[in-house]
C-alpha cells in the first residue's frame, strides 16, 4: 500500500507549481471560453492558460512566478467576464455546491412557459387550419416580457462580446429573436389589426424560452459532471481528535500539523496521513488499493487519511495533513486531469473562434439571397432568423468538456485516476492493463 501511496502522491503533485486556478463566471459557450483564454494570455507572465467550459474554471501557467493573481482578475473583468481564486480556500465536505443562478433561471422558464403557452396554442390551431389569431395586442404584450426580461441575458451576453468585437452564442440568440420580435412590432405599429397573421412574435418567444431550457439542463449536466470531485472530498474527515494537555480534543482538521498525535475509533475514517503510534486494528484502505477487505495494522505502520477503521482504537502521528495528504493529492490529480483540454478539443476551440462570424455572414447571404430570388422580406427574414438560431454552437464547445469531466470522474469513484486528458483520450488504444 506504502508504494502504491507514494506513486499516487508523486502523480497528484505533477501539477505545475507555478500554476493558478481562477473560477469564470459569465461564460455561456465555447466562443467565451476562447475570449479569457486570450485574455489571460495577453498578460505579460502568462505562459499558457487553459479554459475548461463545463467547470468554469482556468487554469494558468505562469513564467512569472511573481505574478499577482489581480492581474489576472483584472485581465478577464476586462473580457467581460467575472473571476477569482478557485485553488483556495478549498471547498468542505459539507459545503454545498458552488452558487449559481439555477433558482432564478427556473423561475424565469416558468415565466416564459407561461407567457409563451398562448402563442404556441395559436400556432397549433393554426397548423389544423383554423383560422384563430389572438388580438395583436395580445400577442406583443406576451412577448415583450419574455423578449427582454428572460432574453436579458443574451442581451448583456451580446454586448459583452459587441464590446470585445468577438462574436457568441448570444450574441445569434439576440440578434435571431430580435429580428423576428422587430419586424412584428413594426407590423403592429403601421397595420394594426390588420397585422393578424403576418407576425412572428412566438417565434422569438418558443426561442427563447427553449433556449433557457437548454441552459438549465446544461448546468444540471455541469453539477453532475463535478460529482465525482465532492463524493472524494467527502472521505475525508472534517475534524480530527487530537492529543492535548489532560486528554483529546475535537479540532477542525485544518488546524492539525505534522506531528500531533491523533485518536482515530473503531469506524471512524482517518483524518490525517501518518503512522500509527499506538493500538492495533483493520484498515479498509479501498480508496487506495481498491481492496475492501480489512487490512491488519500494527504501531509503526502508515496509514493513509480516509481509510475506515475496523474494531481497534488506534492513535496516529500526523505526517502529512491538508493538501499534502494522499487522498488531497488524489483530489488535486482528478482536478488537473478535468480541467485539462484534449488535443481534439482545442481542434473544437479553435473551430469556434471562427464559428460565430461565418454563422452571421452566412445569415446575411441568406437574407440577401431571398429577396434577390424575390422571396419578399417575410421570407427572407425567416430564413435568416433560422440561420442564426440553429447554428449556436454550444453543443460544440460542450461535448467534448463534458466528456472528460464525465469520463475522469467515473474514473475516480471506481478507483482508476487519470493522470491527464491525453491518456485519457488515448486510452482507447490500450490493449494490456498490468
Amino acid at each position: 500500500m506504502d508504494g502504491v501511496a507514494q506513486t499516487m502522491g508523486s502523480a497528484g503533485s505533477t501539477q505545475p507549481d507555478r500554476s493558478i486556478s481562477l473560477s469564470i463566471g459569465g461564460m455561456t459557450c465555447a466562443g467565451c471560453a476562447g475570449r479569457v483564454e486570450r485574455a489571460l494570455r495577453g498578460v505579460s507572465g502568462v505562459a499558457g492558460a487553459d479554459v475548461n467550459l463545463v467547470l468554469a474554471r482556468a487554469t494558468v501557467q505562469l513564467s512569472d512566478p511573481g505574478l499577482s493573481p489581480n492581474r489576472l482578475i483584472d485581465a478577464v473583468t476586462g473580457a467581460g467576464f467575472q473571476a477569482a481564486r478557485a485553488d483556495q480556500p478549498k471547498p468542505r465536505v459539507g459545503d454545498p455546491a458552488p452558487p449559481d443562478d439555477t433558482r432564478r433561471d427556473i423561475w424565469l422558464l416558468v415565466l416564459a412557459v407561461l407567457l409563451t403557452a398562448p402563442l404556441v396554442v395559436q400556432m397549433g390551431v393554426m397548423t389544423v387550419g383554423w383560422g384563430w389569431h389572438l388580438p395583436v395586442w395580445a400577442e406583443l404584450a406576451l412577448a415583450t416580457p419574455v423578449q427582454f426580461v428572460v432574453g436579458a441575458r443574451f442581451y448583456r451576453g451580446a454586448w459583452k462580446a459587441l464590446k470585445a468585437r468577438t462574436g457568441t452564442m448570444d450574441a445569434l440568440v439576440a440578434l435571431g429573436t430580435t429580428a423576428a420580435y422587430g419586424y412584428s412590432l413594426v407590423l403592429v405599429v403601421l397595420h394594426g389589426a390588420a397585422a393578424s397573421g403576418h407576425l412572428y412574435f412566438e417565434a422569438s418567444a418558443v426561442i427563447i424560452t427553449l433556449v433557457v431550457l437548454g441552459k438549465l439542463l446544461e448546468a444540471r449536466a455541469k453539477r453532475g459532471t463535478t460529482a465525482a470531485i465532492r463524493s472524494l472530498m467527502a472521505l475525508r474527515p472534517e475534524t480530527a481528535r487530537v492529543a492535548v494537555a489532560g486528554g483529546y480534543e475535537d479540532r477542525p482538521i485544518d488546524t492539525v500539523v505534522s506531528g500531533d498525535l491523533v485518536r482515530v475509533r473503531p469506524g471512524e475514517r482517518v483524518p490525517v496521513d501518518g503512522t500509527i503510534a499506538d493500538g492495533n486494528s483493520e484498515l479498509d484502505e479501498s480508496l487506495i488499493t481498491g481492496e475492501s477487505l480489512p487490512v491488519a495494522r500494527q504501531p509503526g505502520d502508515a496509514v493513509v487519511a480516509g481509510a475506515i477503521n475496523g474494531n481497534g482504537l488506534l492513535t496516529v502521528r500526523a505526517t502529512a495533513v491538508g493538501a499534502e495528504s494522499t487522498l488531497s493529492r488524489i483530489i488535486r490529480l482528478v482536478e488537473t486531469a478535468q480541467a485539462g483540454k484534449a488535443p481534439i478539443q482545442r481542434l473544437v476551440d479553435r473551430v469556434s473562434a471562427v464559428f460565430v462570424p461565418a454563422v452571421l455572414v452566412l445569415a446575411v447571404v441568406t437574407f440577401a439571397g431571398w429577396l434577390l430570388a424575390g422571396g419578399g422580406v417575410e421570407t427572407a427574414l425567416v430564413a435568416a432568423v433560422s440561420v442564426l438560431v440553429i447554428a449556436c454552437p454550444c453543443a460544440l464547445g460542450l461535448a467534448t468538456p463534458t466528456a472528460i469531466v464525465a469520463g475522469t470522474g467515473t474514473g475516480a469513484r471506481a478507483g482508476i485516476l487519470i493522470k491527464d486528458v491525453e491518456a485519457l483520450e488515448r486510452a482507447h488504444r490500450v490493449d494490456t492493463v498490468v
